[in-house]
């Protein structure tokens, strides 16, 4: 019994994830030098009050803070660079880097997302004005819609 439990507990610990680490962007020292240069400089005090300041109204509503700037900034300065030296562009945040687009960093996934969204709305008023509010599934849709 012993041995089968030490064999059942080997086998859990081999198929267990290791560690996790960020992306290679993140681990880059010059990404990383320049997001601590970025935020020391320009995310406390009066620099932050000017970012506040000088930060379209569009982009503060939607809580686009100065330390994502600092990490969008810092983040093309590293992708320039690695491209200069003939290398990969490397995954920041576990995503690739894309171009902002207003607020958005990623349009192509925020637009699916709000489709989905808006297909689910749909489906959510079709659903209720079809089916009666006792019925079995009924909490269950309506959840999984919201």
């Amino acid at each position: 019994m012993a041995a089968r439990a030490a064999l059942l507990l080997l086998l859990m610990a081999a198929a267990a994830p290791g560690p996790a680490q960020g992306s290679q962007g993140d681990r880059e020292p010059l990404y990383r030098e320049c997001l601590s240069r970025c935020e020391r400089q320009n995310c406390s005090g009066a620099a932050l009050r000017h970012f506040r300041a000088r930060q379209p109204l569009y982009m503060g509503l939607t809580g686009w803070t100065c330390r994502d700037e600092c990490q969008y900034e810092c983040m093309w300065l590293t992708v320039r660079l690695y491209q200069q030296g003939g290398h990969r562009v490397p995954q920041f945040h576990g995503k690739w880097p894309f171009s902002r687009f207003l607020f958005v960093q990623e349009p192509a996934s925020a637009l699916a997302s709000l489709l989905n969204g808006l297909a689910s709305l749909v489906m959510l008023l079709r659903y209720r004005a079809a089916v009666p509010p006792a019925a079995p599934t009924y909490p269950t849709c309506t959840a999984f819609a919201w």
